[in-house]
């Protein structure tokens, strides 16, 4: 299994749900016309609207390394919105974990599965 899945949560800071949404679709646009290789991009928030999730699948590091270089300080923006954590699944390069060394993530090597 050479993808890599994401799984990227953020806890939204009160009173910013409408930044943090508009920031979310400038983003999506980024990918739609930037991103060449992201297979899934998908956003989900929870009833309340306090907390989103956003999937995210790319064939290698080398295509997540090029999406965050295409977000640019998008990235940096909705972090400031929420408090942010993410959960990596697969075989990420070292230049991907040195690139997200400040973020909170946490590494899931695949073991076995279809």
């Amino acid at each position: 299994m050479s993808n890599l899945q994401i799984s990227a949560r953020f806890q939204i800071h009160n009173g910013k749900l409408e930044a943090f949404k508009k920031l979310a679709k400038e983003c999506l646009s980024v990918v739609k016309t930037k991103d060449k290789d992201t297979l899934q991009y998908d956003w989900y928030f929870d009833k309340e609207q306090t907390e989103c999730v956003l999937r995210e699948t790319y064939p290698d590091s080398n295509a997540l390394l090029a999406h965050l270089g295409n977000l640019g300080d998008l990235f940096g923006k909705i972090l400031s919105l929420g408090e942010f954590s993410a959960e990596v699944y697969g075989q990420p390069s070292e230049e991907l974990l040195n690139a997200t060394s400040g973020l909170k993530i946490k590494i899931y090597t695949f073991y076995q599965g279809l």
